[in-house]
């Protein structure tokens, strides 16, 4: 009779058919790294009573649709040993949700990782999309005696598989320095397809149009430059003398169309005002607020203030958290021209991925400083097991990219204004004394 494993591609069938206690794959996307680890762990628990596999997963979603796989794997070695046995029950199995009981007493559990979860069993494990899992380092000090204790009850096997997530993490130190008694697996996209996977690289190629990330999703290049979304050498492209951080009040009185953009900050972070003129097809940094412990009060009569220009053609403001009640009181007053931005996933791809793209076409002028650069350069990107991009700006002692935050809202208040928007005409509030003073010291 034929059997189940013949369905595997090539590389597929190498990974199932190794025996070796400890495997770590490095394995391209859409490759089907863990329909491949599914059917070897369905396999083997289905001829060794008793036995117990963990998979932990880098997120719940992922742990379901890998039990998914198992259980279709589950279902297919059934089949087939009732064909050969005579009698379907005799290697039966009952599925749930998140686990599958084997009639033999065997066990099959996936769940999210994380460390606690790892102490609690000890099995054979399988540790899926691991460059994408929190906190990896904790879950590796947590699996590895259980693995590697000959108390624990035989010889639990290991099987780690990703794609590669940068440099920065435990996947990629356990590939690049694993012992040599650890079965070493590498799968491009290209050498899959060699092998009959059924994929249009050059069309996928297209699609993705990102250089970088297809070198780490699918030729399995490990790359700090993919983790970064805003280069060095991109942002100094686009520095220019035109640009300027002071903030010139008779900047908004002159004749133009300007935009701004507001991240919202009290004691953790800076408030930022960006704004920008447009110059025929460019953005032009005209001016950059900070507040540093600031009341919102304050922040909000600032803003009022640079509304009552009728040039100031749109602002956007952070409404997410403790924006809110600023970005709402400003609507109220100044109408349409102020847009509270609430920050969804999907609101801050779009807001970066235009920032982005105006770097690339400069066409968006900022000005020439280090610490600006390096606000902008501290945004990093990352890739989600799902294929979903993530953008993370890390907490450090000057915020978490506020300027960046607020440049992109500018470039936003430019793409969604609508020309036909009526300015609100508004009294000019009262200028506090050092009410428009640049604070230099926050840039040098």
């Amino acid at each position: 009779m034929d059997s189940p494993l013949d369905i595997l591609l090539p590389y597929q069938r190498a990974w199932v058919l190794d025996g070796s206690r400890f495997k770590i794959g490095l394995w391209a996307r859409q490759t089907g790294k863990s329909f491949a680890c599914a059917a070897e762990a369905v396999r083997h628990a289905m001829t060794h009573p008793g036995a117990l596999w963990v998979i932990l997963s880098a997120g719940e979603r992922q742990a379901l649709e890998f039990m998914r796989k198992a259980k279709a794997w589950a279902r297919a070695f059934d089949f087939a040993l009732a064909q050969e046995n005579g009698a379907h029950t005799a290697h039966g199995s009952v599925l749930k949700n998140a686990e599958i009981v084997f009639k033999n007493a065997s066990r099959m559990i996936a769940l999210p990782a994380n460390a606690a979860t790892a102490r609690g069993y000890s099995g054979n494990l399988i540790l899926d999309e691991f460059a994408f899992h929190e906190n990896p380092d904790e879950i590796w000090r947590a699996i590895y005696p259980s693995i590697s204790n000959p108390l624990s009850g035989g010889q639990k096997l290991l099987r780690i598989v990703s794609t590669p997530n940068g440099k920065t993490n435990k996947f990629y130190e356990l590939f690049k320095n694993a012992p040599r008694h650890y079965a070493r697996h590498k799968i491009t996209l290209s050498q899959a397809v060699a092998q009959g996977l059924p994929v249009d690289i050059e069309q996928l190629r297209q699609g993705i149009a990102d250089p970088d990330g297809w070198a780490q999703e699918y030729e399995c290049e490990f790359s700090d430059i993919a983790s970064v979304f805003l280069s060095h050498a991109l942002l100094q492209s686009c520095e220019s003398a035109e640009a300027s951080l002071d903030w010139d009040e008779a900047t908004l009185e002159q004749p133009g169309e300007f935009f701004l953009g507001v991240d919202i900050g009290r004691t953790h972070d800076l408030s930022v005002f960006w704004l920008v003129e447009k110059c025929a097809d460019v953005l032009v940094t005209r001016g950059v607020r900070l507040f540093e412990n600031t009341p919102f009060h304050v922040q909000l009569e600032f803003l009022l203030h640079c509304m009552h220009s009728p040039h100031l053609r749109r602002a956007c403001v952070d409404s997410s958290g403790i924006g809110a009640m600023l970005a709402e009181e400003a609507r109220r007053i100044v109408g349409t021209r102020v847009e509270p931005c609430r920050y969804t996933a999907a609101f801050k791809e779009e807001i970066f991925l235009e920032l982005r793209h105006r770097f690339e076409t400069r066409a968006l002028r900022i000005p020439a400083c280090a610490k600006l650069r390096e606000d902008f350069h501290a945004l990093k990107k990352s890739v989600t097991s799902a294929g979903n991009v993530r953008l993370l700006a890390p907490r450090n002692a000057d915020g978490h990219s506020d300027r960046a935050n607020a440049a992109a809202l500018a470039c936003h208040a430019a793409k969604t204004f609508c020309e036909t928007a009526t300015p609100h005409t508004l009294p000019r509030p009262p200028r506090r004394g050092g009410f428009l003073k640049t604070e230099r010291a926050l840039f040098a």
